[in-house]
């Protein structure tokens, strides 16, 4: 039994996440899930969470290229202290996030948890969305970014999520059909959203 929350950025991924898994009793995967994967790539968690902010570079697409039509030279996660590729962070991630599951009773938020776990029958997936001048107090008053890029933010982070699902996922995070739940954080607000649920876990008898 497994839930994973898509979001939006600024659309109260966290603090959802945290009230359904306090009312289930359940596991919040989310800034643990960083530092697994910082650990095992050997890089500190800033920089596993700092992908979500800025597209790859050159050498990174390139290197991903080659992933794709040259997979015999496509090298596992460099040694300690070496750079590591964006690629070999999302094979990293994907293998952490696989391996939790096998546990039970999460809720994953983000590093595209509803696309590694989207075979799994026993999974409810929900995406969280809100308008951008919602999203944008949420950015600064929330997550404590500067007020005056603010939007620039939003807009980065929504890009590169997206940009994320497409090249290593072939699939449009923006898509309703991914999803059993959409649910607007703006109009229901952060406990509405995660009464919304709760209640459809409760339904699928998951809350014994």
């Amino acid at each position: 039994m497994l839930i994973t929350i898509s979001r939006q950025y600024a659309s109260g991924g966290t603090q959802v996440a945290r009230l359904v898994a306090e009312q289930l009793g359940w596991r919040v995967v989310g800034n643990a899930l960083i530092d697994e994967v910082a650990d095992r790539a050997g890089v500190p968690p800033e920089e596993v969470q700092a992908r979500e902010d800025r597209p790859p570079g050159f050498v990174e697409r390139l290197a991903r290229i080659a992933s794709v039509q040259l997979p015999d030279l496509f090298l596992p996660a460099p040694p300690i202290g070496q750079p590591i590729g964006e690629g070999n962070l999302v094979r990293v991630t994907r293998s952490v996030v696989c391996e939790i599951a096998a546990e039970g009773r999460c809720v994953f938020v983000g590093r595209a948890s509803a696309a590694v776990l989207a075979w799994r029958e026993d999974a409810l997936h929900v995406r969280l969305v809100a308008g951008p001048g919602f999203r944008r107090r949420v950015a600064v008053e929330v997550m404590g970014v500067q007020e005056k890029e603010a939007d620039a933010v939003v807009a980065r982070r929504d890009a590169n999520r997206v940009r994320y699902h497409r090249e290593y996922y072939a699939r449009d995070c923006d898509d309703p059909r991914h999803y059993d739940l959409v649910l607007n954080t703006e109009r229901l607000g952060f406990p509405g959203a995660a009464e919304q649920i709760v209640h459809r876990a409760r339904t699928l008898g998951w809350a014994d």
